[in-house]
């Protein structure tokens, strides 16, 4: 009896452990968490004012940039057959005085696993994803050796920036990543480059009447955070936290509702629609899930 009672004993105690284990392996794996290193600039559309590119450059080392524009979102062909030496691609960049600019586009993984092609990757300080549609650059890049070059590029302190398409590619969950209309929340491509993890992003939000659509994709994937930037807004992710910059707002979606006014979080409760905006020069802890106050 007493060999059965310590049997049943350890069971129970493995029991527990493993759940318990389980539990924290699971929590371990849907916090928020961006790149160790390096810096992203995530912008929602219409980037009209100069600080995006201003504090792209600057952060990629100023004049002495080695910078890499991938357009594949604009379709690699069409951007091909109409700028076929990508002049006026490079063109904006080069007139504010970078003198090492390539390209790189391509929708073919075979293509982002050449040497040949990750090579300028290597050298590089920034790369700017441009807009389009963020399922192309899934296609091209998605668990390549291109891929592989981008995280190293912010291990050792470089800058990666992206804007529409640009913005939600960097992050794990690819809302509308549908390859048939930008207009399906969750399509037939669902996973992005991961360059912040267990976050959905979204672009153009209230200039196109999109700040609702987010719920859909978190009715399904209650554990990621969203994020909704209008446009010609954007934020600085850098560690775990970021920044908002630009002109309009940022919608964020945790599960709370920050007044700014009574300096206070209100708890949702489950199936509410409610989020949050911020504004240019206020900061979000996205490990924490919590507005930084000042």
């Amino acid at each position: 009896m007493k060999n059965i009672l310590t049997t049943l004993s350890l069971v129970l105690f493995m029991s527990t452990f493993s759940f318990s284990d389980a539990e924290a392996q699971m929590k371990e794996e849907v916090l928020t968490r961006g790149p160790e290193s390096g810096t992203l600039i995530i912008i929602g559309g219409a980037a009209r004012d100069p600080i995006f590119r201003e504090k792209f450059i600057n952060l990629a080392g100023g004049e002495n940039a080695r910078i890499i524009i991938v357009p594949t979102a604009q379709g690699a062909d069409r951007v091909e057959e109409r700028d076929p030496e990508y002049a006026r691609l490079k063109a904006p960049f080069e007139e504010i005085g970078v003198r090492s600019v390539h390209v790189l586009n391509t929708e073919d993984p075979e293509v982002a696993n050449q040497e040949s092609f990750i090579e300028p990757i290597k050298e590089a300080t920034g790369v700017w994803f441009t807009g389009g549609r963020q399922w192309r650059i899934a296609d091209g890049f998605l668990d390549t050796k291109a891929h592989n070059e981008f995280n190293k590029l912010l291990e050792r302190g470089g800058v990666i920036a992206g804007s529409s398409a640009g913005a939600t590619i960097q992050g794990s969950y690819l809302a509308r990543g549908d390859s048939r209309t930008n207009t399906i929340m969750m399509g037939d491509h669902e996973e992005g480059l991961s360059f912040v993890e267990n976050v959905a992003i979204d672009q153009h939000l209230f200039a196109r009447n999109r700040q609702f659509d987010m719920f859909e994709i978190l009715d399904n994937r209650p554990e990621l955070l969203g994020i909704g930037l209008d446009e010609d807004t954007g934020i600085v992710v850098q560690g775990n936290t970021f920044e908002v910059i630009g002109n309009s707002l940022v919608a964020i979606y945790d599960g709370t509702r920050w007044s700014a006014e009574r300096d206070t979080v209100y708890v949702l409760p489950e199936g509410s629609r409610e989020f949050y905006v911020l504004r240019a020069g206020q900061k979000y802890d996205m490990l924490n899930r919590e507005v930084i106050r000042n």
